[in-house]
């Protein structure tokens, strides 16, 4: 008696193995995947950049500046600038800086200078600090700053 198990011939066979087609549509599906990733790229690190930019001037700048304030009675004036938390501005004395631990003034995630103003115009009773954003100019709706948005106006 012959056992049925053991299969013979060509037609018989089978193996185990993809198609060109299959390979062709999982290929397709991975382009479409690497598109739709390309074209959102913007739209994910603007996110990061704009969310960096708030808590750097909402946050990480409110403890030197602080500082900075309780050493010298007042914040940096608007001529002194950042600058006055790395080095002394001129004679005063009570400075005991520097006040950012690097010494050095970061810059946004765009290239561009921090701005500062003390006393502030939208902060009446504190100082401004803002990024100029993206477009890199100041005053324009993109700018972000360490003051209260009005709602539904953040990006």
């Amino acid at each position: 008696m012959r056992s049925t198990s053991k299969t013979t011939g060509r037609a018989g066979r089978r193996t185990a193995a993809f198609t060109l087609l299959e390979i062709l549509v999982v290929l397709a599906i991975i382009g479409l995947l690497a598109g739709l990733a390309i074209t959102n790229v913007d739209k994910i690190f603007g996110g990061a950049q704009d969310t960096t930019v708030r808590l750097f001037v909402g946050q990480t700048m409110k403890t030197p500046l602080t500082t900075y304030r309780i050493h010298m009675g007042s914040y940096p004036t608007t001529a002194e600038g950042l600058q006055a938390l790395v080095a002394n501005p001129g004679s005063k004395s009570g400075w005991n800086g520097p006040y950012i631990t690097d010494g050095k003034l970061p810059k946004d995630p765009w290239g561009e200078p921090y701005q500062y103003a003390f006393p502030g115009t939208r902060n009446k009773e504190g100082y401004d600090l803002w990024s100029k954003g993206p477009d890199k100019q100041s005053g324009t709706a993109d700018d972000v700053g360490n003051w209260e948005t009005a709602p539904g106006t953040e990006k």
